[in-house]
């Protein structure tokens, strides 16, 4: 479990890997943190767990300016954080590969997916937030704090996970060019979504957004009630697994 580095576009990413039992075949499970998350978190972790118990191929990774992983987080966007996810997919994918996406990487895996089709086989959203620097994060700022991007180039807001967010102008800009809930989203395999019915970052209504603009027929969105934005109980990261389960079974 020891952490290892590859270099993407000047900056190396940190990761940790269970390589798979060489009798288990199926697709490498790649995990894709949210916003200043690391992959130390709680749900990133269970599954290694799980996954080096199951023998199944696992990855889990820091973006660019997250964890252990190079680079000014002020500096990052959507795009760079997409890359990222792109370049695990490719380092390590051996083929075919599931992304597990949680908040804002719900967003780049849906990004990566769209941008290796061939090679993204299924997508696994908790609580995801696709599009939400400009949906949720613009358009729920007053003209004060919008002016303070342009004159400051960053607004700081209050997080229940750790220091305060930093949404720099770069991030806000590439994100307002990367939203991608306003026209069909291309992609075509299994997709599982969980939501928290009591998450107050990312509302139900939101997520069900995507079941409308992705072109997939197979689509499963489960309502967990009381569940938070974390969904990081016992009975959230069970239900978890059954949903790796639920899409490596649809593959």
């Amino acid at each position: 479990m020891s952490i290892q580095h590859i270099n993407h576009d000047g900056a190396q990413l940190a990761y940790r890997r269970v390589d798979g039992a060489a009798d288990r075949s199926g697709p490498v499970l790649i995990w894709c943190g949210g916003l200043k998350s690391d992959m130390d978190g709680t749900k990133a972790a269970f599954l290694h767990e799980r996954c080096d118990a199951d023998g199944r191929a696992f990855v889990r990774f820091d973006y660019f300016g997250h964890g252990a992983s190079e680079g000014d987080f002020i500096d990052g966007t959507i795009s760079r954080w997409a890359s990222d996810t792109v370049a695990i997919v490719d380092a390590f994918g051996d083929g075919d590969v599931v992304l597990i996406g949680s908040s804002m990487g719900g967003w780049t895996s849906l990004l990566a997916g769209m941008e290796r089709p061939k090679a993204v086989k299924g997508l696994i959203l908790v609580n995801p937030a696709p599009d939400f620097t400009e949906k949720m994060v613009w358009t729920g700022w007053d003209d004060h704090k919008r002016q303070m991007l342009v004159e400051d180039g960053v607004v700081y807001e209050p997080s229940d996970y750790g220091e305060p967010y930093a949404y720099g102008r770069a991030l806000i800009e590439d994100g307002r060019r990367r939203q991608i809930l306003d026209a069909p989203i291309p992609f075509d395999g299994p997709v599982e979504i969980l939501q928290g019915a009591a998450d107050d970052v990312v509302p139900p209504a939101y997520s069900r957004l995507i079941v409308k603009a992705v072109t997939s027929e197979r689509v499963g969105y489960t309502l967990i009630k009381g569940g938070d934005h974390s969904l990081s109980r016992p009975d959230d990261l069970d239900r978890l697994w059954r949903a790796v389960d639920h899409v490596l079974a649809r593959l």
